[in-house]
């Protein structure tokens, strides 16, 4: 199986989270004899190769970070340059993360992206959902490397998987997004999080920047109210 990965984030490869979860499902595709080829869409250099390589081979990958509740632009803007029709079948799938770690955060846009292969004339592949990618980036400590180093391993177990199956149609692809929705308590402790450590840091950030007036000053409120 030849694969072709093509990285909707518009960061950087070196500050992208996606860059790295493809990396890590690529060692799976490797380990299991595939070979892969990646573009990256914030590099507007190949997306020219990035499009023949859709046209022309049978089995693509989309990979993208969900940005409060958005889908990246840049891939946007690159799927409205892509033919609707093709001569040769191929199969379009999605690997989708976000950083909050429900899987009911990312079912939107993942209704979304299976609307995409029809409209491009392809089958759907399944859509790899999985949040809490924040924790990828966490390096500074050993027992966060760990964290990642495990979620990020967890992606080459998949790539392997999709070697298997040719999908992401499967229970094991299911079970990898983890909870739907936490439990109550997580809740609760997540908005004490906000309230208490978030809010101050913010204060912080916009002292620093010269801002003098409460975060949550509403100086407009009795114009629109009269």
């Amino acid at each position: 199986m030849h694969v072709v990965i093509i990285n909707g984030s518009p960061r950087v490869q070196k500050f992208s989270n996606t860059d790295k979860i493809i990396q890590s499902f690529a060692k799976g595709l490797q380990a299991s004899g595939s070979t892969y080829e990646l573009y990256s869409l914030s590099n507007r250099k190949e997306w020219d190769a990035a499009r023949a390589s859709f046209i022309n081979h049978d089995q693509i990958i989309f990979a993208l970070p969900l940005f409060v509740e958005c889908v990246p632009s840049i891939m946007l803007e690159f799927l409205e340059t892509l033919p609707t029709e093709r001569q040769k079948t191929a199969q379009m799938s999605f690997i989708l993360h976000g950083g909050f770690d429900e899987g009911n955060q990312l079912r939107l846009c993942e209704r979304f992206l299976q609307s995409l292969p029809a409209q491009l004339g392809c089958t759907y592949g399944g859509c790899l959902v999985q949040g809490g990618s924040f924790l990828i980036r966490m390096r500074d400590d050993e027992k966060k490397k760990k964290v990642m180093t495990k979620k990020l391993d967890a992606y080459t177990k998949m790539g392997q998987s999709f070697v298997s199956n040719g999908n992401f149609m499967t229970t094991e692809a299911r079970k990898f997004t983890g909870p739907e929705k936490n439990p109550w308590i997580v809740h609760l402790l997540f908005r004490l999080f906000i309230k208490r450590i978030v809010r101050k840091n913010f204060e912080r950030f916009a002292q620093q920047w010269g801002c003098t007036r409460p975060l949550d000053d509403k100086p407009y409120l009795n114009f629109t109210q009269n």
